[in-house]
């Protein structure tokens, strides 16, 4: 079995033979967040060896390159206007071929799979051509090939990028998933996704907000259960369906995922769309806000059985 989009991976090989190609960039979205959710990789991480040619791209600060600074909260998309302006600041057009890669400096801590995800599932539904590193910098550094520590100065396009017309439905509202909640009464079909720990979902383990558990009516997918290591090493196509399929998801009509601020949450979101599934939507907010929120419904199975 192969992905039906294996084009959204790349391999080291494949990247190895196209770094000095004039219509590929690559992006460093490494992460090493501050209990403040400033962003520390550049200077501990990429500053001390990367990709050669690479751009660090600092996805992962609380109002980072793909943030809405403007947000109450933290990772917010951003505005179109906002968008187009950063793919000018990186040299970025839509004849760009962009790869992602990453590095996970604190294992359990900085995944780095889910800040090349976060970065994938902006990009890509706002129209850019993007692809992930499978194994990210680990993997290329294992392979004993090239690292730099040479600063690299974005190129110069020539207009401005042009943004997908719908990017917004691959994002969900506070309002989206209330909705969700009460899908089996109106005789609609939306199914929430929670990508966090299984002891997040079941409120026993680490809480994102003032409230444990999870959003009533959720089923539980771990993003972790994906890869099979911290950065980008995804699991093979066939075993990613299996775990997607006994979930039922390629029988949902739509999909919401979540997690604590719609990062971890992409990860799934990305999975789905390796094979195809376009009808999936990431809640913005998600536990942050959603759990700040105490007329919204949640679970919490631990106060069930203490």
């Amino acid at each position: 079995m192969d992905f039906t989009h294996p084009e959204y991976l790349v391999t080291t090989e494949w990247l190895a033979e196209h770094l000095d190609d004039d219509n590929v960039v690559i992006l460093d979205v490494t992460a090493k967040l501050t209990s403040r959710l400033e962003n520390r990789a550049k200077e501990e991480s990429f500053d001390v060896g990367h990709i050669p040619g690479s751009l660090a791209f600092d996805v992962a600060s609380g109002k980072g390159v793909l943030s809405d600074p403007d947000a109450l909260l933290p990772w917010m998309w951003p505005s179109a206007v906002q968008f187009i302006a950063t793919m000018a600041a990186f040299g970025i057009d839509n004849e760009t071929r962009v790869v992602l890669v990453a590095r996970t400096p604190r294992s359990g801590i900085d995944s780095g799979t889910m800040w090349c995800t976060r970065a994938w599932w902006t990009m890509h539904n706002m129209g850019v051509d993007v692809a992930i590193l499978h194994g990210g910098i680990e993997r290329w550094e294992r392979e004993g090939r090239e690292l730099s520590t040479t600063p690299s100065s974005p190129r110069q396009v020539d207009g401005p990028f042009l943004v997908a017309p719908h990017w917004e439905r691959a994002r969900a509202t506070k309002s989206d998933v209330l909705a969700a909640t009460g899908s089996s009464a109106t005789g609609s079909s939306v199914c929430i996704v929670d990508a966090l720990t299984e002891d997040s979902f079941d409120g026993s383990g680490t809480s994102y907000g003032p409230r444990s558990g999870h959003i009533t009516g959720a089923i539980n997918v771990p993003f972790r259960s994906m890869i099979t290591e911290e950065t980008a090493a995804f699991v093979e196509p066939e075993v990613m369906h299996g775990l997607l399929d006994a979930a039922g998801l390629f029988d949902q009509a739509s999909i919401i995922t979540y997690c604590g601020g719609a990062i971890a949450a992409t990860v799934d979101a990305f999975c789905l769309s390796l094979f195809g599934n376009d009808n999936v939507a990431v809640y913005d907010g998600s536990l942050m806000e959603w759990s700040a929120d105490a007329s919204l419904p949640m679970t919490d199975p631990s106060a069930l059985h203490p």
